[in-house]
């Protein structure tokens, strides 16, 4: 299982993985611990991330970026519009109210969602961390911002169902940070809960979370945002101060040239962070626009007086944390801050002021979400042994249920007739169940909807459930458990709804009649009034369930529960079994893509990744070609200068030239098959060349191991040592007509060998030399390092004579008697055990030297 954390921010993503030693942070290509979050379409194929961002500045019609402020956001959203006013790209309002991308790839204008593109940047995320681990990375955990919607969350998630991915938890940013930084404290306390505020200031957006930690786990006690105060809008001003000023100066209005709005804007982003460190900096681009080199100049004063309107919007959310969690500055241990914009000096200053205290940057700022993505995920996983540390998490945004009650009466209004009550009122922990009860007579709707939309501007519905068809068998309204689920991403959904219906069953009234009215106040209750029996809830739901079954239904309160605690209370009534039926939920959410749309995309993306890397293929043959093309020039004229005539060689440069001429012209944009032909075609006049060369210097230590080889068998077959005494003569005498007959073939071999000149094809191959070597071994070794034979087992009575056998032993093994008879008194002198071939392993290590 893989244990990766991915961070995916507004202008770069960051991957974390988890290893026996910690949390490491994995390098792209590039080597560079961020990757940008961008897809540029070509002609022939997609560059994302690092190559994405090197196409942009000539392809920026046609290049993705700040995806993250697109996905989940309907194109008529105010936000929507002012951000894409300074995006270089082709957004349009799509059939269903949502954005449409559009962009050249393969030679025409193709659409995309915003999801499908964020599926293309986590591909590229997946692909660095397949390619740091070296296995399929499919298990992760994706930080994402705490105001992020429902239909937000869902797009996250099917953006990472395209790219092949499955999150275990969509975990929000400051969390993930809060986790990063708790659970390496060893000294956290374990009664009074340590208050740490985490400031993030990224690129579009502002988040502040306040924890509480203590030994072994945080609780989140307030989350705030300002989802677009980000380092982006201190760039943004820079940009208008400088479009503004070189309109007046040069006459050039940049506004009119992507191009030229791009570089500006990236010239800003750098000025911001020099004046960081600087009180002063200039900015000088070469050729901005109509071939006009521009130069500025500004102060740090001068900045922070254009950027006051952004800085006022800072203590806001600082302010709503606080009161949120129900503390003071006073309350507040430390401060970290975190975020690519975390280190604005005016930012820090107006940090420092609010809390009273010096602001931290224990954490990288840059790396701390998805290192804490990262642990959440080896939490979660079994392959990762993590300390125990609980996080408590709790949803920024209070959600309710909404539905039509029964026909109205005469008296009321179809107005007073729709109801709803808060299902997750804000701050509710992730994740969580809760279970209503609707007495209906037929199928119905339940909406799933936002209580509060000011700080999100989204629409209010976020999705709407059918339940049913059902039947009663009495015929009258039936008894409905609904459960609503908020999943591990703080995604809410209509999880089940299950129709009660109470029989009567005639029991002899014994024990059982006093235990059964539990048992069955368990079954029903179980889901509201017993949370505790639901590991997903913390909160007991029974006034909700009272609201939802007595007053949506016209019928008080009181008229239900009488029922109950009659039934509670009687224990002689006949035993009543609940029967559950499982009900049809028909789910239907708000902009968000359908299983079959999803399923094409997963698709689409295939198709694309399959391009690409045909694509990258094609290019590394090109590649080849010309690698070739100069290596091989270069090296006829050096090292392969005697291994080849005048002639030969002037004819193979004359080819050279002309391939080379050919990959400039012609040969510029071909298919993988042509390069992978031309190559070929080139290796055939030069692979002779580089055997000769390679023959000529491998050969000498081939021949001397082979020399090595025969004269080891050739001692060995004529030493004297007892230890080969046991081989027959005639055996020794073919290993030393072997070593004879290798020795010649040899000599004759490079007698022919020498005599030819460098150019020419040898005649004395290192391989030949290799199998020889090997054919001799095969033939000698079996010989050499034959075991000797293996004495008789101990008869059971001892010999008297037995003192004898080991004076006798040293005899020669010239007559088979008197070897036969050493053995058997070797033998009873206590030598039991048959000799093992453990010393003959050292024999043969000095007898038979291996050929090779």
């Amino acid at each position: 299982m893989s244990v990766v954390g991915f961070d995916f921010g507004n202008e770069s993503g960051v991957v974390a993985v988890a290893r026996q030693r910690g949390i490491d942070v994995v390098l792209n290509d590039e080597s560079k611990r961020e990757t940008p979050a961008i897809v540029c379409f070509g002609e022939k194929q997609r560059f994302l991330g690092t190559a994405g961002a090197a196409s942009s500045m000539m392809n920026p019609n046609n290049t993705i970026s700040q995806i993250k402020r697109l996905i989940g956001r309907q194109f008529s959203d105010p936000e929507l519009q002012r951000d894409l006013k300074a995006l270089p790209f082709s957004v349009t309002e799509g059939p269903d109210g949502y954005p449409l991308i559009h962009a050249r790839y393969l030679g025409e204008m193709r659409t995309f969602t915003p999801t499908q593109v964020l599926g293309m940047v986590f591909s590229d995320l997946k692909t660095i961390a397949e390619k740091n681990l070296n296995a399929a990375v499919v298990d992760c955990c994706i930080g994402i911002p705490i105001y992020f919607t429902d239909l937000q969350r869902r797009a996250v998630m099917d953006a990472a169902t395209i790219a092949g991915l499955h999150p275990l938890h969509l975990i929000h940013e400051t969390t993930a940070t809060a986790l990063a930084y708790g659970i390496y404290k060893t000294d956290l306390p374990e009664n009074e809960p340590l208050n740490v505020a985490f400031v993030d200031v990224g690129h579009a957006s502002l988040q502040v979370c306040i924890a509480g930690f203590k030994k072994g786990q945080l609780q989140i006690l307030a989350h705030s945002f300002d989802r677009n105060l980000g380092g982006r809008d201190f760039d943004e001003a820079l940009f208008q101060h400088f479009a503004a000023k070189f309109k007046e100066e040069y006459k050039i209005d940049v506004f009119q040239n992507a191009r030229a709005c791009i570089r500006l804007r990236a010239a800003c982003e750098k000025l911001k962070k020099v004046l960081s460190a600087n009180p002063e900096a200039p900015l000088n681009i070469e050729c901005l626009m109509d071939e006009k080199d521009v130069r500025g100049f500004i102060k740090r004063d001068e900045f922070e007086q254009i950027s006051i309107p952004i800085l006022e919007r800072v203590k806001k959310p600082l302010e709503k944390a606080l009161a949120e969690a129900g503390l003071t500055t006073d309350n507040i241990h430390a401060v970290e801050v975190i975020g690519s914009s975390s280190r604005v000096p005016s930012i820090m200053r107006i940090l420092t002021e609010f809390f009273g205290k010096e602001p931290r940057r224990t954490m990288n700022a840059s790396e701390c979400v998805a290192k804490g993505s990262a642990l959440q995920c080896a939490i979660l996983s079994p392959t990762f042994k993590v300390r125990e540390f609980k996080v408590n998490e709790s949803f920024p945004f209070s959600i309710a249920l909404s539905w039509k009650g029964p026909a109205p009466d005469a008296q009321n209004g179809a107005s007073e007739n729709h109801q709803s009550t808060i299902v997750f009122p804000k701050g509710n922990p992730i994740p969580s169940v809760k279970a209503l009860t609707f007495y209906r007579s037929g199928t119905f709707t339940i909406d799933v909807q936002y209580a509060d939309v000011s700080e999100l501007q989204p629409p209010a519905k976020i999705s709407t459930y059918t339940i049913g068809p059902f039947q009663s068998t009495k015929g009258e309204r039936a008894k409905l458990k609904v459960k609503v689920r908020l999943s591990l991403h703080g995604i809410v959904s209509v999880e089940s709804a299950t129709l009660l219906e109470e029989e009567e069953v005639e029991v002899p009234v014994v024990k059982e009649t006093a235990k059964e009215p539990a048992k069955m106040e368990t079954d029903e209750a179980s889901a509201d009034a017993a949370p505790s029996t639901i590991s997903e809830t913390d909160v007991n739901m029974q006034d909700a369930k009272g609201a939802a079954s007595g007053a949506e239904n016209g019928v008080p309160e009181s008229g239900d529960k009488p029922v109950q605690m009659e039934t509670d209370a009687k224990v002689e009534v006949p035993k009543k079994k609940v029967k559950k039926t499982s009900i049809p939920v028909t789910e239907i959410v708000y902009g968000a893509m359908a299983a079959a749309d999803v399923q094409k995309a997963v698709e689409r993306e295939f198709e694309m990744a399959l391009q690409d890397r045909v694509m990258e293929e094609t290019k590394d043959k090109k590649n080849a070609v010309e690698s070739y093309v100069y290596d091989m020039r270069n090296k006829l004229s050096d090292k392969y200068q005697e291994f080849v005539t005048d002639s030969e060689r002037e004819q193979f440069i004359a080819k050279l030239q002309e391939v080379e001429d050919w990959l400039y012209e012609d040969g510029e944009d071909e298919t993988k098959g042509v390069y992978i032909a031309k190559l070929e075609e080139l290796k055939k006049q030069g692979d002779p060349i580089e055997q000769r060369y390679k023959e000529s210097t491998e050969k000498g230590p081939v021949i001397d191991q082979f020399i090595y080889c025969i004269n080891s068998y050739r001692e060995a077959a004529m030493s004297s040592d007892p230890k080969f005494d046991h081989i027959d003569l005639a055996e020794k005498q073919k290993v030393l007509n072997e070593c004879v007959e290798a020795e010649a073939w040899l000599r004759e071999k490079k007698q022919q060998q020498d005599a030819l000149p460098k150019y020419a094809n040898p005649v004395l191959l290192s391989a030949d030399v290799r199998k020889k070597a090997e054919a001799l071994d095969r033939f000698c070794r079996p010989i050499m390092t034959k075991p000797k034979p293996a004495k008789p087992a101990i008869p059971e009575t001892p010999s008297p004579q037995s003192p004898r056998g080991d004076e006798q032993q040293p005899q020669s093994a010239e007559s088979p008697n008197a070897g036969n008879a050493n053995a058997t008194e070797g033998a009873s002198a206590g030598s039991e055990v048959p000799p093992t071939a453990e010393p003959m392993e050292t024999d043969k290590s000095e007898t038979a030297p291996s050929a090779s």
